[in-house]
């Protein structure tokens, strides 16, 4: 398969040129994952798992490494005052630092006992830090610790950082991965990838709304993903999900309908947007970090 764009309905084309083109920007990694737009720097990071590093690109300079060794890193964020937010899966804890400085732990337990792999991360406008902790740290010995779980469950997390409050908010899933809020942070998004671990198990995102900032209500599924699972999640401004996936990112509506395809050549992993205008769409697939221009605007300057 090479990279290509698949409309599957007309409205995908207020997302997406029809001569739109996918640029590749870096190759030769292990596997790319939890790429993230630093705003401050005009660059983008990404995670790349097996071979224990944080990369980066620009227009200027290129591919380069941001951070080695990186604790088998996964998920990536870069919150309001651009500090980067890290899930590093054998770490086995949510780090902060300023992009190119000595990084520090935000949380490593929950309940006096250490989370399990933390996978993705997005912060919420209201400073507060949610993640996933699956335990794909615990299975893949490789690329994370190899050590037995200690939680009960797989959870969804929230972090209050004016007090340090770590709540559990969702622990009813398989093996919760990517997060994404809507673009007015009622709704949280969520996928759940035990599709990974056996065929009866779930490929889904589920959505979830945001009762009082704080809390998840209301669980209903948006829409299955196939082929693979989903994975990384990103909203636009006019509220459309953009779901890593087997053949690339797949765009749904908030109520589910699917509008098109990014197609890439390998497994996607997540995706983001970036430049300053942030209507760059950037890929993690694999091997590999793909890049495209689109109408849509990513729904968050951070």
């Amino acid at each position: 398969m090479t990279a290509e764009i698949q409309l599957l309905d007309e409205r995908f084309r207020r997302i997406v040129e029809p001569d739109a083109t996918l640029v590749r920007i870096a190759d030769g990694m292990g596997f790319t994952e939890g790429c993230a737009w630093v705003h401050d720097g005009g660059y983008l990071v990404w995670s790349d798992i097996p071979n224990d590093r944080i990369m980066r690109w620009s227009e200027s300079d290129g591919v380069g490494v941001l951070r080695e060794p990186s604790r088998n890193a996964n998920g990536n964020a870069v919150d309001a005052n651009g500090y980067l937010l890290t899930c590093e899966t054998s770490g086995r804890r949510v780090s902060i630092a300023r992009p190119g400085e000595t990084e520090t732990t935000l949380v490593d337990s929950y309940g006096g006992v250490p989370l399990t792999s933390p996978n993705d991360v997005v912060v919420k406008s209201d400073g507060s830090v949610w993640f996933s902790d699956p335990d794909y740290g615990a299975l893949m010995s490789d690329q994370g610790h190899g050590e037995p779980s200690q939680q009960e469950h797989n959870r969804v997390y929230r972090l209050d950082r004016s007090t340090g409050e770590l709540t559990a908010v969702a622990e009813d899933f398989d093996k919760p991965n990517g997060l994404a809020f809507s673009p007015d942070e009622s709704v949280l998004y969520i996928s759940d990838s035990g599709f990974t671990h056996g065929a009866e198990r779930p490929h889904h995102v589920r959505a979830f709304d945001v009762e009082d900032g704080s809390r998840l209500t209301h669980s209903r599924i948006i829409c299955e993903v196939s082929p693979h699972v989903p994975d990384g999640l990103r909203v636009d401004t006019d509220g459309n999900l953009y779901v890593a996936s087997g053949d690339g990112v797949q765009v749904f509506t908030s109520d589910g309908e699917m509008l098109g395809k990014f197609l890439t050549p390998e497994i996607a992993a997540n995706c983001c947007f970036g430049m300053a205008d942030r209507r760059t769409l950037f890929i993690c697939a694999t091997s590999s970090v793909w890049m495209v221009r689109v109408i849509s605007t990513g729904a968050y300057p951070f």
